[in-house]
Formats: C-alpha cells, sequence, structure tokens
C-alpha cells in the first residue's frame, strides 16, 4: 500500500484535481488510475470527514480541453468545478504527434503551441483553485537556459511567467540545467531524476548483469551529464568515464557549433558492459559517437540511457548501431510521446513514470514533504541486492 500513518494523517490542502492536457492524456490515464486505486483501497476513517472531501473518488481528472477555431486561435475551457481544488496540470511540450487545423490546413503542434494552451487552462481556471502545480515532463526550452551573447533566455522567462500566472509550483523531470530555477527562487521548483526506474528498467530486462566495478562503468556523453553519471556510479559502486566533445565554433549547423572529436577521460572500459547516461536524445548522433568510440575501446555491451527520447531524426540509425552490435539496449522514459515504431523496436526498454508521479502528486496533495521520493538511493540498493540475489521477479 502506498500509505502510511503520517501520510493519512495530514489533511489535503485541497480536493485533488488532474488536468492531463491532451498531449499527455495516456501518462495522466495512468496517473489517475493509480490515484483511484489506492483511495479506493485504504481503509480509513478519515475518509467520511468534511476534512478529506472529494478523497475517494471514481477519477480525479477534471475535463477540459483547448478547441480551436478555423484560424488556428484557440481558447481554454474547464467544463467542471474546480473551485478549491488543489489542482495538477500535467503537459508535454514534446508532442508533434498532435495536430490542428488552420484555414483547412493540417499543422503539427510545437512546444509553443502546448505551451500557450497551458497558459489557456491556467486561465481559465480564473484564480479558483486553492493551489496550482504543473508538471511538465520536460522542461519548455529547457536548453536554452542561460544567455550566450544577445540572444533570449526563453526558460527563464517561461517560469516567470508561469509563477506571475498564479502557478505555486512546477515539477518537472531531468532539466538540461536545474540551475535556471533561479529565475524563480521564491517560489516552488523541482527537476526529479529517474535514475531508480532506468536501473528497475535493467534489472527486469537484461538478466545477466554484474554491478560492480570489474563488469560494469557508467559513461557520461560530455560534461552536462558528469552530475547524473558521478550519482549512479557512486550508488551502484562502480567508475565512471567521460566524453567531452571538441566543436567547431566558427560554424553553427541546425542551432549549434557541430563535433570535430569526442576525447575520452577514464579508466579502461575492456571487457566491460557500460551505461551511457545523459538528460536527452535529440538527433542521437552523439550517443552514436560515444559508443563508436566505445566500441573502439572494447567495451562489451552498451547500455544508452536517457530520460527524453526526442529522436529528432528517426530511428534508423539506432537501426543501424543495434544491428551492427555498437549499441545493446536502448532506454528512454513514457514522459513524453512515444511512437508506435519505437515501442515496438525488440531492443527498446521502456520506462513507465506514472506510478512515481501518482506518488508525488498524492503526497503533496496531503501537504507533506517529498522529500523521501526525490532520493532513491535506498531504493536502488535494495533493488540491486534482490536482483543479484535473484529475488526480483
Amino acid at each position: 500500500m502506498h500509505y502510511d500513518d503520517n501520510t493519512i494523517e495530514s489533511i489535503p490542502v485541497g480536493v485533488l484535481g488532474l488536468i492531463p492536457m491532451s498531449n499527455c492524456s495516456a501518462l495522466g490515464e495512468k496517473v489517475n488510475q493509480y490515484l483511484v486505486q489506492w483511495r479506493h483501497e485504504h481503509q480509513s476513517d478519515h475518509k467520511t470527514t468534511i476534512a478529506f472531501r472529494g478523497f475517494e473518488r471514481d477519477t480525479y481528472i477534471v475535463n477540459a480541453s483547448t478547441p480551436r477555431f478555423g484560424t488556428g486561435e484557440a481558447k481554454g475551457f474547464i467544463k467542471d468545478s474546480i473551485r478549491g481544488y488543489d489542482l495538477f496540470i500535467m503537459v508535454d511540450v514534446t508532442n508533434y504527434h498532435e495536430t490542428y487545423t488552420v484555414c483547412g490546413h493540417s499543422n503539427h503542434k510545437s512546444p509553443d503551441d502546448h505551451y500557450a494552451d497551458l497558459k489557456r487552462i491556467i486561465a481559465a481556471a480564473g484564480g479558483k483553485a486553492r493551489r496550482i502545480t504543473v508538471i511538465m515532463t520536460f522542461l519548455y526550452e529547457g536548453r536554452q537556459h542561460r544567455r550566450n551573447g544577445r540572444e533570449s533566455m526563453d526558460c527563464a522567462m517561461m517560469l516567470q511567467e508561469l509563477t506571475s500566472m498564479g502557478v505555486d509550483n512546477i515539477i518537472t523531470f531531468d532539466a538540461h540545467d536545474p540551475r535556471v530555477q533561479n529565475a524563480i527562487p521564491i517560489s516552488g521548483f523541482e527537476s526529479i531524476q529517474p535514475s531508480y526506474q532506468f536501473i528497475k528498467g535493467l534489472c527486469t530486462n537484461v538478466p545477466d548483469l554484474t554491478f560492480d566495478a570489474d563488469h560494469m562503468m557508467m559513461i557520461s556523453p560530455d560534461e552536462g551529464a558528469t552530475g547524473r553519471a558521478v550519482y549512479l556510479a557512486s550508488v551502484l559502486g562502480i567508475n565512471i568515464g567521460m566524453f567531452y566533445k571538441r566543436r567547431d565554433y566558427s560554424r553553427i549547423i541546425n542551432g549549434r557549433n557541430p563535433i570535430i572529436a569526442h576525447e575520452f577521460l577514464g579508466a579502461s572500459v575492456e571487457g566491460k558492459d557500460v551505461m551511457i547516461i545523459d538528460d536527452m536524445i535529440s538527433s542521437g548522433d552523439s550517443m552514436i559517437d560515444v559508443a563508436t568510440e566505445l566500441k573502439k575501446r572494447k567495451a562489451k555491451r552498451i547500455f544508452v540511457l536517457s530520460t527524453f527520447g526526442l529522436f529528432t531524426d528517426g530511428l534508423e540509425k539506432f537501426d543501424k548501431a543495434v544491428e551492427e552490435g555498437t549499441i545493446y539496449r536502448l532506454i528512454t522514459t513514457n514522459l513524453i510521446y512515444q511512437s508506435p515504431e519505437l515501442l515496438s523496436k525488440p531492443y527498446y526498454i521502456n520506462c513507465d513514470m506514472s506510478k512515481y508521479i501518482a506518488y508525488i502528486v498524492d503526497t503533496l496533495n496531503h501537504d507533506t514533504s517529498i522529500s523521501h521520493l526525490l532520493d532513491p538511493y535506498d531504493r536502488i540498493k535494495s533493488l540491486v541486492t534482490k536482483y543479484q540475489t535473484g529475488q526480483l521477479h
């Protein structure tokens, strides 16, 4: 059971309301199912008191939509009452699969469109909710988090705009640089790592892993991902290696300086399983280049772990890398849209984040600390121990 005495003794902030935007509906439905199940199964006299009004319901999803006019203009529409609600709005700004019609032409929604729809729903709430928390699975404009030269700071502007609209807390996952929260220093902001889910995905899908420094190594593909790699390597008791990218700063291609070469720092990877971990896979070129360099250094099996699988150039290059033996398994989460093609790949491992999000939502609704949910050290240790002793089913 999810509930413990501390959780249920804390009165909810308000009636729980969940608004998964249409771009995040599948993940939102799974989160809702966990919440309904937990609150239905829990036996407590508190559930009948006025302080726990609306605690147990058949669904926590609030009926909301963002319909479009023929010109492509839109509006936010909340069809249910949300007065006094503790409202959680879930949004996936990377869902390119959604479309809308402009004067008879079909357009795919961009992150800008999804962000605008999020603001419309917040505006439709009209200040009637007791508290609004935005669960933005992929931080909008997270890669445009700092200024290099004369350019915009889109992520910081977004955070300030949401808080000015009345959003109390912003929850995201694996922000490209969590220091962007300095833009809203007195507002709630959490960047959550899916470290436990990565290891669970490996343990439940790969039967012959050995978690020690002699058989496994953690690899950071660049200096920006070092923190993620250091944490997991420390928990698992394995060594870390790092690549750094030499770039051509005289040119810009597809919005970035092209990479000339990957240089490696670290101990030998020969004969070891290696995990390459990063926050996102965009085109995939960098990950495959790093995997290729590791294979040249005689690495055994290569596991690519990434919170967000964007795959902006498709999956063909990964198919080829797996076929050639460069990559063994590809692991990402369901925090963003996953194409049916990706889910059908035999080398792909999907990490479901819905239960974790449901824990966070339920705990916050009770106004209880989520610190124990943010640090997965003990859970990872317990999982690996069960795996090594054959107790994991």
